[in-house]
């Protein structure tokens, strides 16, 4: 391994344990965190129960941009509770309405060459800057935060190499939009998406961003760009330049798998209901009346989107039949705007403007109208994540967007010049933008005396209990392909400010899916201690929440049974000692079905010595039917799941670091550095 990609060179710079052969687990040391507040919440409960003292890592991050509303005390009483946790904890804090987690970062606190982990999907955002940045459960971001490695399995490079120019009307959001008709949303998988070649030049820091980021659609690890001087232009725009190092491939280089993109190529692309993968050219579904336009999320969140957009309609009025959105991603963009004359035109086109935060992507507001097609240039369209039910959401880039609300209708922006006799805006970026800090709170010196905030919707986690020897449960639900954590635990204004009560949050368990489900989960816990679900492919793909296996394991989730799960969910499955199963045979999920009754034997010794599970099937006629299952968890997973979680793992290193101490007469680390 002389010659090294950029994924390689990042990887091998942190490895802790194990080796770098695709396929097995790997440790690597963790420099920076991103926590968001629908997920950090539970982060800051985790350090909390895990006894931590303060944060060990470079930099670490609480963002709060997902659960702005304040419709009652809930949100504003988590958001006290973060603001004391980061500062006992020695973590950053980004309040309310300075902008989404993910741009703000990148501004602020990215560095090429760093390793991060974060408690949103998106986190590989970061990989715009040449950075090795992973989505992950809130679990394995505490585990982070206190200092241990963070375990993943040694992923696949995927070099897609750039080149050409990119033609008029199609902008980043085109390029990843291809990637995903190519790849879908599974085809990323167990890899890292690594882009190189000339046609580098064309895209932006930014640029890039967009496409980092919904690099998460494809299923991906992460998506990594090398460290150019595109990146260098972007950090001394944001007054970081001494932050810059160059980190690009090895001339010569190989990956484990290649393609190619030919910009010149690309042409509008979008994505139908209801899911990202789902893409085609614009031209395939224009002409379609829509209701709605939502410009912004971190998908599309520079400057250089919202100002492309603003050009556009400039002059012009946004069809009366069209609510036409704007989510400025932080203030930062917004100062930037009001200066380039942005603002103005967006504002006098008719746009209606909300706050700096993730807003409409996560269903916190801009809901659609019933029967309506919206507009989005965000990363998901999940079914009802808009806040609609049976919601009609497009994915598309502002180019499409903006042209799109100014006919009523889905519109392929290269029309314009003959609709409006328009030439292509091309934005350009200023060597320095306006920054603003204001809003960001450095951690205390000294946190230990600081104390937790908790008003009554702020529940401590319970205990979780390690893996049963056995068990007799009903299959609960049974379910299809590539099941969203959206579907298992939606998001929305309804939902999100229970992220920190799970006996409250539990109740909109898979609800999308079935509005039974909690109610049968209370009287099989009762009944039998528990329950099991059943699905095909990549189950729980999407978003990073780990309330989607929380809320489940609170209500006696023993065990998934499924063909495949997303990266994630499997993680998060295992931190919370959900047993994540995988049938041997795919005939098998035909012979298992919802209201069966499953009897699990010798759970523990056949996990711990990777024997097959047997799982018998109890059939309401009284036949029974054998099949066997396995499991794909490493020896380190195995011994966490087996105690219950990794909170009970960490708990006892914890403890055995204590007693060790002070047996040894030592004073265990605690360093008090506050974090610059």
């Amino acid at each position: 391994m002389s010659k090294l990609n950029v994924t390689q060179k990042l990887i091998k710079e942190h490895l802790l344990k194990g080796e770098m052969s695709p396929g097995k687990e790997i440790g690597i040391k963790i420099d920076q965190a991103l926590l968001q507040d629908a997920t950090g919440t539970l982060v800051q409960l985790e350090l909390e129960a895990m006894g931590l003292d303060r944060a060990k890592t470079e930099v670490a991050v609480q963002y709060v941009d997902h659960n702005l509303l304040q419709t009652d005390f809930k949100n504003a009483d988590d958001h006290a509770f973060l603001l004391s946790a980061s500062q006992k904890f020695g973590i950053w804090y980004s309040r309310p309405g300075n902008g989404v987690s993910h741009p703000v970062h990148m501004e602020r606190f990215g560095k090429p060459g760093k390793t991060m982990v974060g408690s949103d999907s998106h986190t590989p955002a970061a990989g715009s800057l040449g950075m090795l940045a992973i989505g992950t459960g809130g679990l394995d971001v505490a585990a982070a935060i206190a200092g241990q490695p963070y375990f993943v399995k040694m992923p696949q490079v995927m070099g897609v190499k750039l080149t050409g120019k990119m033609p008029d009307w199609v902008s980043a959001k085109d390029v990843i939009l291809e990637m995903l008709r190519r790849y879908d949303v599974k085809g990323g998988v167990g890899k890292v998406i690594e882009y190189y070649g000339p046609g580098l030049a064309e895209l932006s820091a930014m640029d890039r961003h967009v496409i980092a980021n919904m690099g998460a659609e494809l299923g991906a690890t992460t998506t990594v760009f090398p460290s150019d001087e595109m990146t260098r232009k972007f950090l001394k725009s944001q007054g970081r330049e001494e932050d810059w190092i160059e980190l690009v491939a090895d001339e010569g280089c190989s990956y484990d798998l290649e393609d190619e993109i030919i910009l010149d190529d690309l042409i509008p692309l979008i994505a139908k209901p209801t899911s990202p993968g789902n893409v085609v050219p614009v031209r395939e579904v224009e002409g379609m009346e829509i209701g709605q336009v939502v410009i912004g999320s971190s998908a599309n969140p520079g400057v250089r989107d919202f100002w492309v957009a603003g050009a556009i309609v400039d002059g012009k009025a946004t069809k009366e039949e069209v609510s036409f959105d704007v989510n400025p991603t932080s203030r930062q963009v917004i100062q930037n705007l009001i200066a380039n004359k942005g603002f103005e035109k967006l504002i006098a086109a008719g746009a209606r403007f909300h706050q700096s935060g993730c807003m409409g992507c996560i269903g916190m507001g801009q809901a659609p109208a019933s029967d309506t097609i919206s507009l989005r240039t965000m990363p998901r369209n999940f079914p009802s994540r808009s806040g609609t039910e049976d919601d009609q959401v497009y994915l598309c880039s502002p180019e499409t967007a903006a042209a799109s609300a100014l006919t009523g209708k889905i519109t392929d922006p290269r029309d314009l010049e003959k609709l409006y006799d328009m030439k292509y805006p091309k934005y350009e970026y200023p060597e320095k933008e306006l920054i603003n800090t204001m809003m960001l709170v450095a951690p205390a010196e000294d946190g230990s005396q600081v104390e937790l905030k908790k008003g009554p919707n702020i529940k401590s986690l319970p205990y979780i209990e390690p893996l049963r020897e056995a068990c007799d449960v009903p299959v609960l639900l049974k379910m299809g392909d590539n099941i969203s954590t959206d579907e298992i635990l939606r998001a929305g204004a309804e939902v999100l400010p229970f992220r920190s009560n799970l006996p409250e949050i539990s109740k909109f368990s898979y609800s999308v899916i079935d509005d039974t489900f909690y109610d049968r989960a209370q009287k099989a816990k009762e009944s039998h201690g528990g329950h099991i679900v059943v699905a095909k492919d990549n189950y729980a793909q999407g978003s990073s929440r780990e309330h989607a296996a929380l809320a489940p394991k609170y209500l006696g989730q023993i065990a998934v049974i499924a063909n495949s799960y997303a990266r994630i969910a499997w993680q998060n499955l295992v931190n919370f000692g959900i047993l994540p199963l995988e049938f041997i045979d795919i005939a098998d999920y035909d012979k298992i079905e919802q209201g069966d009754e499953v009897s699990l034997l010798n759970l523990r010794e056949d996990v711990k010595n990777r024997n097959n599970i047997q799982v018998v099937i109890n059939k309401k006629n009284g036949q029974n039917i054998e099949i066997e299952t396995r499991h794909s968890m490493s020896d380190r997973q195995i011994q966490v799941l087996l105690k219950g979680g990794i909170i009970n793992e960490f708990k006892e290193q914890l403890k055995n670091r204590e007693v060790n101490a002070v047996k040894e007469n030592t004073v265990t680390d605690n360093p008090r550095k506050q974090v610059k």
